[in-house]
């Protein structure tokens, strides 16, 4: 286990998270609250990936990743979403506060698959020892 990598992801995700809810509370005036989720989401994983890839990984962006990516926020997304329909429809939680209450239930998961698609297996394993700048 690469404990570097895993604090420098918290890091990361810390400012991934301020993204989507500046991203969040400034759409949500606008849009109803599951469409402002879904758009400041997808703003939030671009900023993401290139985050991910410079800081966590220290791999330089490529097609392939930036298109694959999307897989490692895919459950980050199913869970974020239908935790807030959830929170917000049947426990009545605060449309603003929500986002942030159930976040945290998808953060390993996210981690895990984005340090597949971004390192790949083979790379993941011949790691665990420290980070290997490409």
């Amino acid at each position: 286990m690469n404990v570097s990598r895993i604090v420098r992801f918290a890091l990361v995700g810390g400012v991934n998270t301020c993204v989507y809810y500046g991203c969040y509370l400034a759409l949500v005036t606008q849009l109803p609250y599951l469409a402002a989720h879904v758009c400041a989401f997808v703003i939030a994983m671009v900023c993401s990936y290139f985050l991910n890839c410079y800081v966590t990984f220290r791999t330089r962006p490529r097609w392939r990743t930036f298109l694959l990516f999307p897989l490692s926020n895919l459950t980050n997304f199913v869970l974020t979403t239908v935790g807030l329909r959830i929170a917000v429809e049947h426990f009545h939680a605060n449309r603003r506060l929500a986002p942030l209450e159930v976040a945290v239930v998808a953060i390993p998961i996210t981690y895990v698959t984005a340090h597949y698609i971004m390192l790949g297996r083979r790379r993941s394993e011949a790691s665990t020892a420290g980070d290997r700048t490409p």
